[in-house]
């Protein structure tokens, strides 16, 4: 009888983890089906573990599928994130001893979603203080944060504050100047971003945008975080600087959305070649995947990045340092056919979709 159950369990398991391994390349524009993608990690985990089981535990016909189901989600989920261990090769160069000394053209920046229920300021700003970014970039910012963090002003001479109660405030400090900075609901009302002009120590201008896109959510779309993503890289290229684009993209680095992304933007990830860096949950170690990103032109070189201590959010601050060369280097995929025709006419329709954002509830304090 027991053996029975544990048959039947893993033959039901391994039907649901191909099942849920397979869904997300439909490419359904809808938070069922792209959010089983976020797990990758956890299912080539666990079909791993069940394999074995389902060898010795199940016999005849229904071995045979428990094996190739659990072969399909071994080999899928393999191949999704194999980019992001050091097997792979780089895709974001590394920096050259000269651009490595030539501190003038760096540009270190830290990038927090604090989530806003979070009170706990200090570690935040603790945190700021120790490691001096040239830029602090702070998601889920309400009017409190924006006040408890005044105390970091005497440091960082440029700040615009978003404050909103939403879950979708931002702030964005700098030691470096700023110019041309326009705030900006990109797609959807009440979902905000930042743009502006960054000029680094050595005089060269880049332009940086903050992104906080909406989350997958079972009973919406995701086109408004795809296409808010998608709008803020085909800004950035078609524009004459530098472009970093930086956030919580609410969506993992080998999703479709971010393929899709960097194919019909060119724009690098320091992630390729170097590791998965799981910023989000900080809460539960077992459930973690990689939400908070940057993409950058190819004319920087990759110093170093590193994921931040905790802060009492329930996603880990990201540090990330870049330096500008005199060329480009590194090779991102290039666009399917039709495909940035696909994404533009998702954006306008999105953009003219009159709805509120998702999640705005999400962090009242009770």
């Amino acid at each position: 009888m027991i053996n029975t159950v544990a048959s039947i369990f893993i033959i039901g398991l391994s039907g649901l983890l191909a099942f849920l391994t397979l869904v997300p390349f439909s490419k359904i524009p809808h938070g069922l089906v792209r959010a089983p993608a976020f797990v990758r990690l956890q299912m080539l985990a666990t079909a791993l573990v069940l394999l074995p089981f389902a060898w010795v535990l199940t016999s005849d016909g229904w071995r045979i599928f428990s094996l190739l189901c659990l072969v399909v989600v071994i080999a899928v989920c393999t191949a999704s994130v194999l980019k992001f261990t050091p097997l792979w090769p780089k895709q974001s160069k590394s920096a050259e001893a000269a651009l490595m000394t030539d501190t003038d053209r760096h540009i270190h920046m830290l990038a927090a979603n604090v989530k806003m229920s979070n009170r706990e300021y200090d570690h935040l700003i603790a945190l700021a203080r120790r490691e001096q970014p040239d830029v602090l970039a702070a998601l889920e910012t309400d009017q409190r944060w924006i006040d408890a963090l005044a105390v970091l002003e005497p440091d960082y001479i440029h700040r615009y504050d978003v404050p909103h109660d939403t879950g979708y405030g931002m702030m964005l400090y700098s030691k470096l100047p700023l110019k041309d900075v326009q705030i900006r609901d990109l797609v959807t009302k009440g979902v905000p971003s930042i743009k502006a002009t960054v000029t680094l120590r050595s005089g060269d201008e880049i332009c940086l945008y903050i992104v906080h896109p909406e989350p997958p959510v079972a009973h919406e779309k995701t086109t408004g975080r795809d296409s808010e993503i998608a709008l803020a890289g085909l800004e950035a290229i078609d524009g004459p600087l530098p472009a970093i684009i930086a956030g919580d993209l609410n969506d993992v680095a080998w999703s479709t959305t971010t393929r899709r992304f960097q194919r019909v933007t060119g724009l690098l990830d320091p992630r390729v070649g170097r590791g998965f860096y799981n910023t989000f949950n900080a809460y539960v170690p077992v459930f973690r995947w990689p939400l908070d990103h940057l993409f950058h032109d190819a004319r920087f070189r990759f110093v170093q990045m590193q994921r931040m201590p905790k802060i009492g959010s329930d996603h880990f601050p990201i540090s990330f340092k870049l330096v500008l060369a005199h060329r480009p280097a590194g090779e991102a995929p290039t666009p399917e056919e039709g495909e940035t025709e696909d994404v533009t006419e998702m954006i306008v329709e999105e953009q003219a979709r009159d709805r509120d954002p998702v999640g705005t509830d999400w962090e009242d304090e009770k």
